[in-house]
Parts: structure tokens; sequence; C-alpha cells
């Protein structure tokens, strides 16, 4: 049985919504469960003009959105081919929220797949909500305003998770262009426009591969390495955190501190990915290398092999740097964004454990590039 739309807002005579304030965007909010629907648009309704339609219902609404989001069980066939079904009006919107019930890898490459600028779960606070619908005027802005890499980056991350969760074999090919994609990104506007740009489109585990891609590119060109090793830092910072596909995203975004399983846990991840990526054609065995030993220190305190400085490579050292930098400026709904002078200061910190001249020359990149 097919169900009317629900809407929320004054109806014009056509069956469409007027908006009644000129001052409040035009929101479009989609749902699979009427409650679901009535409770987001309630969250909502106080900020914006907002439509409202259940997904089983055909879809009546013309006018453009400022932004769309989609609350729904992306485990539902027909919940994603209704979401497919309105692919060209959800193309429109600058902004395309997903509120997952299941915040499995597997269902976050699903949202990325039917066109989501961010997800989040369905537990999201309002807060936090409305902060990601803020329009790009109330906070930074990027030089571009195109965030259609960040995006498609993301769907490869997202699909490269869900092959390993899934068993299905990795498309390394379209992982590297992806890469690509990035550095071509950041050669033309620069580090700072890619981070706040990931920062403002994409959440956890996947913003942070994200930034780290980024920010080693950047490394890489500033230490002027060549083109072959500059795809190979990227490929690597692109795979490094692969094998976190195997660890439930509850403990990869935990809010507060890791206990001793969970964190024994997280550890088992550099050799998880090694152990993935191994079986496939078109990966070097300095990425391999890489993925395995990134969170090596030069110390030897580090895992899972607990190697010592001889026996790190170069690109694991620069990959290291990247990690550890794009860790502490990552942007998390539960805690302040750290400023990048500060985070800098806490590599310099690190004595014995990573490169010092490396430390030193990724200055420009930390505070300046």
């Amino acid at each position: 049985m097919q169900h009317a739309p629900t809407r929320f807002g004054p109806v014009n005579g056509e069956g469409g919504i007027r908006q009644t304030r000129t001052d409040r965007p035009f929101l479009h909010v989609l749902a699979d469960t009427s409650d679901k629907l009535s409770g987001v648009c309630a969250i909502l309704e106080e900020k914006f003009t907002i439509a409202g339609e259940r997904l089983d219902a055909d879809s009546r609404l013309s006018q453009t959105p400022a932004a769309i989001v989609i609350r729904a069980e992306l485990r539902d066939v027909d919940n994603i081919a209704a979401i497919k079904k309105r692919a060209g009006k959800l193309a429109k919107a600058r902004k395309r929220i997903f509120l997952l019930e299941h915040a499995s890898h597997v269902c976050i490459s699903q949202a990325y797949a039917l066109g989501a600028t961010l997800v989040l779960p369905s537990t999201v606070s309002r807060t936090r909500l409305l902060a990601a619908l803020a329009d790009p005027a109330d906070g930074p802005s990027t030089s571009s305003g195109d965030t259609s890499q960040p995006d498609n980056a993301a769907t490869a991350i997202a699909s490269m998770f869900t092959a390993v969760t899934l068993g299905q074999p990795l498309d390394v090919d379209g992982t590297k262009e992806a890469g690509r994609q990035i550095a071509d990104r950041i050669i033309q506007h620069g580090l700072t426009e890619w981070l706040m740009t990931v920062r403002r489109h994409h959440e956890g585990t996947y913003q942070h591969c994200l930034l780290v891609t980024g920010v080693a590119i950047d490394f890489g060109l500033s230490l002027g390495v060549g083109r072959t090793d500059l795809e190979r830092l990227y490929s690597a910072a692109m795979f490094h955190d692969i094998g976190k596909a195997q660890i439930p995203l509850a403990i990869l975004d935990k809010p507060g501190r890791l206990d001793a399983a969970e964190r024994a846990l997280i550890e088992t991840h550099p050799a998880a990915g090694y152990e993935f990526l191994k079986g496939h054609d078109g990966i070097s065995p300095e990425i391999l290398d890489a993925v395995r030993h990134h969170h090596e220190y030069l110390d030897g305190s580090g895992y899972p092999d607990a190697l010592c400085a001889e026996s790190i490579g170069d690109i694991v050292r620069i990959l290291t740097i990247s990690d550890i930098f794009a860790a502490l400026i990552e942007h998390r709904h539960y805690k302040p964004t750290m400023p990048r002078a500060e985070a800098y200061n806490i590599l310099c910190g690190m004595n014995g454990k990573l490169e010092k001249a490396l430390v030193h020359s990724f200055k420009q990149v930390a505070l300046s590039r």
C-alpha cells in the first residue's frame, strides 16, 4: 500500500511547497517511516522551511532544496531503489546528509554510492545536525566550492572498506585514481582548502583517511619527491587504514578513551590491512610496507613488528608523520578541532620516535602551506 507524502509547511494549489519566509533555507526531508520523518522535521523546522516525503510515496516536490536529509534503513533494497529513483533531484542539492540506522562500513559505503555528502548516525544530536546544515557563509568557505573530489574519494574509501567486510575484490585502480584526484586538487588549491572541505563534509574514519591522504600528498610535494614516489605515497595513504574495516565503527569512532581490549583490537589493523592487500595485483612492495608499518617508531616502540630506525623506509616515515598530524587536527563533534600549530608542537615533542629532519621539514606543511 502506497502512502501519500507527508508535508510540512503551507501547500500551494499545485501541490507543491510554498516558502512563507524568504530568510529561511528550504530543506527536503526523506524517510522510510512516518515516525522517522516527523522526528527529523521536528528538529529542523525551527531553523528551516521543510518539505517532507516518505520514500514509498511518489515524489511530488519540484522546488530545488538547499539540502536534503535522508533517514532510512539502507539494508532495505526497497529504500535503496526509492532513493535511486530520486537521484536526479538529489544531485541538485548542495548538501545531502544521510542519517543511518546502522553505521556499518557497508551502510556508509551504500550512502556515499547514493550521493551522500555527509553520513551521520541517526542518533546524532540536534546541535550536530543543525551545524552540519549551516550555510557555508556561517563558517570557513572553500576556494573552489567544489566538493565532488572529496565525495568521490570518500566513496572510493567506503567501497574499499566494504570490499574487505564482504570479502570482495578490491578496486585498486579506482582507489589510486581517487588519490591522484586529491593530488591534483591540492596542487591546484592547496592543503588548507582540502582540509576545510573534508572536515566540513565527512566524519570519523572516512574523514581521517581523506585528511591523511591530503597531508601526505602536500608533504611529498614540499619535499620535492618524484612522480613515482608521490604516487606510492598517496596510494599508501589511501590504503593505510584498510585493516580497520574489520573493526566495528563503534570502537573506531568511540568518543572516549579506549580500554585495553579495544586498544589491542585497534592495533591489529596494520597487519590485517597488509594481509588483505598482499594478494592484489597493482600494489607495490613499498605500498604494502607502508600499510603494515605506518605505526612503527624509530625507537622500536611502535607496532605490529617493533621495527627500529634502519628498518623503517622513507615512505613509511613520511606517512607516519602525516597520519599523526591528521589524527590530531580531525574535526570530531565531541571535541574541539586542535589548531595546526598545536598539533605540530606535539610532533616536535615526539623525540626519538619520528625522524627529526622530516619533522622540521614538515613545519611549512603544518603551518603555512
